[in-house]
């Protein structure tokens, strides 16, 4: 086993603890877990584009966006987060604007201050979708990420021979993302037939659609990080590099699973 190997596997034993603990507490621990993973996460996604202290103003304001969406979230006030979305893409249009028709500046660009705006649709607005399952749906949706990401990583490492998109991912292998895909199916027919009511078939289906997403948001994150030249997010989980690094799937797989429940009830 490498070093970075050993690392991965203390640094997901000494984080599952937390996890298991918020799982079981939920509400306001949901809400506190939730609240830790997007400013961070949006910090490091919005530092791959303004590194170090670059366009500190833009990054804090967008995390403090990210915080209102999720409290408005908990607090069930759909017409709060709407309205904090509008906020965030106006006030950052307005930057733009003052860059350009008051500062003068020829170098003002409409993409950067839109990058404020894409890390509150990316982080918290995706992750408050988890505030409206239940505790097992939750579960179900974690493990099926979970079983993804190690599915695909041991057959990958194991059986790994052919290329899935070496352009996005270098490394990632048909054989892997079939282990993954496994996995995920394992998962969603273990919890599913043990604590919901829908057919075997139908479980299965989810767990391809789970997997799916995840491996999507997976290659998302890998896409963005080799288009602003960077290895990883963050390092402040070693072994898996940062926050945004290791939750990148699950940005994807909790609104797959809020559609897919809202078109049949798995539960």
């Amino acid at each position: 086993m490498t070093n970075s190997h050993r690392q991965r596997w203390m640094t997901a034993l000494a984080v599952f603890p937390v996890l298991i603990a918020v799982l079981a507490i939920g509400d306001w621990a949901l809400l506190a877990g939730l609240l830790a993973a997007s400013v961070v996460g949006q910090y490091e996604f919005y530092s791959m584009f303004w590194p170090r202290n670059e366009k500190m103003t833009l990054k804090l304001f967008g995390c403090l966006m990210g915080i209102a969406i999720l409290i408005a979230s908990y607090l069930n006030l759909p017409t709060a987060v709407i309205g904090v979305l509008v906020l965030t893409f106006w006030l950052s249009n307005f930057a733009f604007l003052s860059k350009y028709g008051i500062t003068k500046r020829d170098d003002a660009d409409f993409t950067q201050t839109q990058i404020i705006t894409s890390g509150v649709m990316y982080l918290p607005l995706l992750l408050q979708a988890a505030f409206s399952f239940q505790r097992i749906e939750l579960i179900l949706v974690l493990f099926a990420a979970f079983a993804s990401d190690i599915g695909g990583f041991y057959a990958g490492r194991f059986f790994g021979k052919n290329k899935i998109w070496p352009r996005v991912s270098p490394k990632k292998t048909v054989e892997g993302s079939l282990g993954g895909m496994f996995g995920c199916c394992i998962i969603t027919l273990t919890i599913g037939l043990t604590f919901g009511t829908a057919p075997w078939y139908a479980l299965v289906l989810l767990g391809i659609f789970l997997n799916c997403a995840s491996q999507l948001g997976d290659f998302f994150e890998s896409a963005l990080k080799r288009t602003v030249g960077v290895k990883d997010s963050g390092a402040i989980l070693p072994g898996h590099g940062g926050v945004l690094d290791r939750i990148d799937s699950i940005l994807l797989v909790l609104p797959t699973y809020w559609f897919a429940q809202s078109i049949y009830s798995f539960f």
